[in-house]
């Protein structure tokens, strides 16, 4: 599965570098384009710190976390190779670390991430595909954490 896991991060990070251009490319910074209204917009803007632009300008400390999250995630992977009964934690490491080499190459390359996903409906910070493979990757692993426990306790 180590294989079909790479081809999936670069397919993932190659789309979130593809959407994070697209945006550049079409949207003056700060500007919207609505998507579904009253839904989902795209709102183009600059983010140099974390989620909810917490630690603003911390590169230093984005690229040591970035580094040690990588090594941690790689680990993991090399646990979790041949063992089918993880498959739901490889797929959350997958997601987990496509997500954070695809905002990495943009603190490298720029200085900050750009942000283009504005939920409509609901006050929520706006956010990139990088971010939701992040936050589906750890929801895939607390899914796999808790199946295993159930296999463990049969």
């Amino acid at each position: 599965m180590l294989i079909a896991d790479t081809i999936l991060i670069v397919l993932l990070v190659v789309i979130d570098q593809l959407i994070k251009h697209a945006v550049v490319v079409n949207i003056a910074l700060g500007g919207e384009h609505q998507l579904i209204p009253g839904f989902l917009s795209l709102t183009h803007l600059r983010n140099d710190g974390a989620a909810w632009s917490i630690l603003q300008g911390q590169m230093w400390f984005f690229t040591v976390i970035a580094i040690v999250a990588l090594g941690i995630m790689g680990y993991f992977f090399w646990q979790y190779r041949n063992q089918r009964e993880h498959w739901v934690e490889e797929l959350g490491l997958a997601l987990m670390m496509a997500g954070t080499i695809g905002n990495f190459i943009d603190r490298l390359s720029q200085g900050y991430v750009v942000d283009m996903f504005q939920l409509d409906f609901i006050n929520f910070p706006i956010f990139n595909f990088a971010d939701s493979c992040l936050t589906v990757g750890v929801i895939l692993i607390a899914i796999g954490v808790f199946l295993a426990d159930r296999r463990e306790a049969r």
